[in-house]
């Protein structure tokens, strides 16, 4: 295991955990290809993961959703519970909505299929240090394609063009992961006056979470 380092400016110290060496060894290599990034600690499991984050306070954590003793989105709640201002990629073999739902419902901010982690690794481990949602293309595609056939299934119309253009920015803050306070400071108005947005566009959409809103944007596109 490595051990702890010290912090320097522009360095984005990353936490990778999978239950395979193999997997953990080529995630190591990829990694410290960027020179801006440092691997700072290897977990073989869901609960060395979380002792691991604990110790190192690692800026990101590149973690596995099936792994022993526990699972990578258990392990991913328990940690941002603890320390909210570190960045979760979940690796996935599963292109499923389930999951990805499971996932940000957790805190993870990055959600990457395993066999596009070599293409997106370095890429989604720069947007989740900068406070950024990143998911594999693959899966945005496919959440675009399911909500489209699903709306044709069911003789639905997108409820999008029904929400004020005041509602459109609150959906898409939210949807980057502000919360209601930070909402209300970049676009100049009173906490209560998002809140109502807010609730607003989760009747007109149809929405019940905070899980919902960044899926629903995910599949239209106003998010990557």
């Amino acid at each position: 295991m490595a051990t702890t380092t010290t912090n320097h400016g522009g360095i984005t110290r990353v936490l990778v955990a999978d239950d395979h060496g193999v997997v953990r060894k080529g995630l190591r290599f990829l990694l410290q290809t960027d020179p801006t990034i440092e691997v700072v600690g290897e977990a073989s499991d869901g609960r060395e993961a979380v002792r691991m984050t604990e110790q190192l306070s690692p800026d990101v954590v590149v973690m596995d959703i099936t792994m022993p003793q526990l699972n990578g989105i258990d392990a991913a709640s328990q940690i941002v519970k603890r320390d909210p201002e570190i960045g979760i990629i979940m690796l996935s073999m599963h292109c499923d909505e389930t999951f990805l739902v499971r996932a940000l419902a957790a805190g993870a901010q990055g959600y990457l299929l395993k066999d596009c982690a070599e293409a997106d690794l370095l890429q989604a481990v720069r947007a989740v240090a900068n406070k950024k949602l990143f998911f594999s293309p693959t899966i945005t595609q496919t959440l675009l394609e399911d909500y489209m056939r699903q709306m044709q299934n069911e003789g639905l119309s997108d409820s999008y063009d029904l929400l004020t253009e005041r509602e459109k920015e609150v959906l898409q803050l939210l949807a980057e992961g502000k919360s209601n306070k930070e909402a209300a400071s970049l676009l100049n108005v009173s906490l209560y006056t998002v809140e109502t947005h807010r609730s607003r566009l989760m009747a007109k959409l149809n929405l019940h979470s905070t899980a919902d809103i960044v899926l629903y944007a995910v599949r239209k596109r106003i998010i990557q």
